[in-house]
């Protein structure tokens, strides 16, 4: 298993990063314990010309400057006050591409996860970490991440694992961004057809 280095993610292309992110593994380090998950969904944000974006336009923020930091950086933000919602930050400083990290399949740490997230061995392995919000949980990342480079107690791996199918969709939850809702800008591992 090799750790991506940093320019893994300094690609110009936040759309085949985020494709490529599929199957990859996300492993955290921290106080109470190693967790990791294979990543299973993910979303493209293309920055400045992307409507769903939250640095469309060019903005910038005190909670988006993170976006245009270096590529490999995290960037986690709170949706709704509730939930953290873990994002890397690609391509060159200052143009603030993303990919949001959607879905996990858990593979260390699996009591570790259970218990963040509160959920009992009842809760099938495959459905604990569905939606950006269960996936930071489990993996214990909030937005006092925001800003670290993933290449320590956040890190994303690669064990050789090639996807057979990959589902490509438009994202969800973004019905603000007009026309920029259909994009295809998002991917899931699927099994094959």
């Amino acid at each position: 298993m090799t750790k991506l280095p940093l320019s893994w993610f300094d690609g110009t292309d936040v759309v085949e990063i985020s494709r490529a992110l599929i199957g990859k593994i996300i492993r955290t380090r921290f106080d109470d314990g190693l967790t990791s998950g294979r990543i299973i969904e993910t979303e493209a944000y293309a920055g400045v010309t992307d409507k769903a974006s939250h640095a469309y336009g060019g903005r910038r923020t005190s909670r988006t400057e993170i976006m245009y930091a270096q590529a490999g950086t995290a960037y986690v933000y709170l949706c709704y006050g509730i939930h953290h919602l873990f994002n890397i930050v690609t391509n060159q400083p200052d143009i603030p591409h993303a990919v949001l990290i959607r879905a996990i399949l858990p593979l260390e740490g699996e009591a570790l996860i259970r218990a963040r997230l509160k959920k009992t061995a009842s809760v099938p392995s495959a459905k604990l970490a569905l939606g950006p919000g269960l996936v930071a949980k489990a993996l214990g990342i909030s937005t006092h991440h925001t800003g670290l480079l993933l290449n320590d107690s956040i890190s994303i791996w690669d064990d050789g694992f090639r996807p057979e199918a990959i589902r490509i969709t438009p994202r969800i939850g973004i019905d603000y961004a007009q026309e920029d809702k259909d994009l295809p800008y998002r991917f899931l591992l699927t099994e094959k057809s």
